[in-house]
């Protein structure tokens, strides 16, 4: 039996209680109920002892926590091998620096100086604080590249000179090539193709008759020209060969005769026309035998001259002054310092001298004092000063009625009488003494003429003689140069600052500074010489040599320089 009732049976259909179902079979599918009701689908109730569904995810993402423990632990062993690597890339503030202002400079197209602001400068400087930086040797070589288009350019444009030496430059950066190899022979075979030899050659033929021997138009300058568009020209060789003998001829004749200057400046320009000349050692020989002898008696000569200095013998009548004395020193040596400075401690002493006269009311003995010491040192700002002020006096005097007090008491401070200006020549002074002031400023201390602090100002006492602003002005203008050449000088610009130096002794002759600026001055000309040597640029190097012995004649470093020089070394 079904256990089921048929609606037709008789009895009643007893109550049938609601029934959730079998709880166990919720997953099986769906099918009709048979009792006729709707099926309800219920969630099976889950064992405590079973693993919930978000659990299992959970379960299988495990893998992760070793993988990424592995991935750690490689960074940082990564980290560790390559910790120079990472330090090198740790920012510094100066070598970075650098290559900024570089760069700028390369973009700039400021390649090449000696100002320490070009490209290549920068450069080399953050090479030298990182020599294996890449950054560094790149800007190098990109610096390189620009300086080798700028020489194509040039060889285009027909400057040759420039042409060449850019291509030095290039040379040096990139150390050379296929591309700057190609370059020294265009730029050779324009050089060739630009000189006329035939025409050379006559000009120097021309120049050696007429005995022009040195110099950019003379017949050993001439015969060079002609040898380095064509070695092989026999006639040049041979002339240049005549204008090397003729040198030896003259320095010798010079040394003879005790013309020391001049012996000097015919064995340099044999030196650099000939550097193998055969009687150049000879030459050099007697040279440094002559120049032993004459610097025992130069010796003397100074040594009397400041003797005579501080005796108060410092010029008139006689042999025995300094004055006579530190003229004799510039017969042996005429680019003596020393000597040269003592001619200033002279000219400074005499203005000295007429000061006191002024005081003393003796304008004529000031005036003496005063032309004479312009014989010495005709630009000194005190004698400037002094003769200004001997000027007021005098136009004084006049406007006194001719009357010139004298001073019975030397040590009497009674102020010196004054001649009244007009406003005109007040306002003209006030404008001088400004426009000195600027030009102080702007650095125009002894040129242009007329314009300078130095005119401006003794224009300004020409007018007040006893205008106090143009005197501290005047006075003051010695430590403006000494400024300016301590700026040369630290910029490597040694012609400048050899200008100031001159400019120095001419403003304020017998400064005791001096002799410690040219020592400083002509150690610079040797480091130019020995680089110069050093690139095998030997008149180049001839040429800083001598500038240097002007300065420091009796320095080792001369000495030695100039034995290299002789030697070939």
């Amino acid at each position: 039996m079904s256990g089921r009732r048929d609606q037709y049976d008789a009895h009643p259909p007893m109550r049938t209680e609601p029934t959730l179902g079998d709880l166990d079979r919720l997953e099986a599918p769906r099918a009709p109920a048979p009792d006729g009701l709707p099926r309800v689908a219920v969630e099976a109730r889950r064992p405590h002892g079973r693993a919930s569904s978000s659990a299992r995810p959970r379960a299988r993402r495990g893998w992760l926590v070793p993988v990424l423990l592995l991935l750690v632990i490689a960074l940082l062993a990564a980290l560790w091998i390559n910790q120079n690597r990472l330090r090198g890339m740790v920012p510094r503030t100066d070598f970075n620096t650098l290559l900024t202002q570089a760069q700028q400079a390369l973009q700039d197209g400021r390649l090449d100086g000696q100002d320490g602001s070009s490209a290549r400068e920068l450069f080399q400087a953050a090479a030298a604080l990182e020599p294996d930086n890449d950054r560094a040797r790149d800007g190098l070589r990109q610096v390189g590249q620009a300086m080798l288009s700028r020489a194509d350019a040039s060889l285009q444009a027909g400057n040759l000179s420039q042409a060449a030496q850019q291509a030095t430059v290039a040379r040096e950066l990139l150390g050379g090539g296929s591309d700057i190899d190609r370059l020294d022979h265009a730029i050779s075979s324009a050089r060739a193709g630009q000189v006329h030899a035939v025409d050379l050659v006559d000009q120097a033929q021309q120049a050696f008759a007429a005995g022009k021997l040195a110099g950019p138009d003379g017949a050993g300058a001439l015969y060079r020209r002609v040898l380095q568009a064509d070695p092989d020209n026999a006639v040049a060789r041979h002339g240049l060969d005549q204008v090397g003998y003729a040198l030896a001829v003259d320095a010798r004749q010079a040394l003879d005769a005790k013309d020391n200057a001049k012996a000097d400046a015919s064995i340099e320009q044999l030196a650099a026309l000939q550097p193998n000349n055969g009687a150049l050692p000879a030459l050099r020989a007697l040279q440094a035998q002559t120049r032993k002898q004459d610097n025992s008696a130069l010796a003397a000569e100074l040594k009397a001259g400041q003797d005579a200095l501080r005796a108060g013998r410092i010029a008139g009548s006689g042999d025995d002054t300094a004055l006579a004395h530190f003229q004799a020193a510039l017969k042996l040596d005429p680019d003596n310092a020393q000597a040269h400075a003592g001619l200033g401690n002279v000219a400074q002493a005499l203005t000295v001298q007429a000061s006191a006269a002024i005081d003393a009311g003796d304008n004529l003995q000031a005036e003496k004092l005063l032309d004479q010491a312009a014989q010495l040192a005709p630009k000194s700002a005190d004698l400037a000063a002094t003769r200004a002020r001997l000027g007021s006096a005098a136009a004084s005097a006049v406007s006194d009625g001719g009357k010139t007090a004298p001073a019975a008491d030397a040590s009497s401070e009674s102020p010196m009488p004054q001649a009244v200006l007009t406003p005109q020549q007040s306002a003209a002074v006030a404008q001088l003494v400004q426009r000195a002031e600027q030009a102080t400023s702007h650095g125009d201390i002894m040129m242009p003429p007329g314009d300078s602090a130095y005119d401006l100002y003794r224009s300004a006492l020409a007018i007040d003689g006893n205008n106090e602003a143009s005197v501290r002005g005047l006075q003051a203008l010695p430590d403006k140069v000494r400024q300016q050449f301590e700026q040369a000088l630290a910029a490597g610009k040694l012609a400048q600052a050899s200008d100031m130096l001159a400019n120095l002794a001419e403003l304020a002759p017998g400064d005791a500074a001096q002799g410690a600026l040219g020592s400083r001055l002509a150690g610079a000309w040797l480091d130019q010489a020995e680089q110069q040597l050093g690139r095998g640029d030997r008149i180049g190097a001839s040429q800083s040599l001598l500038r240097a012995r002007k300065l420091a004649p009796a320095s080792p470093r001369v000495q030695d320089l100039d034995a290299r020089l002789q030697g070939g070394g």
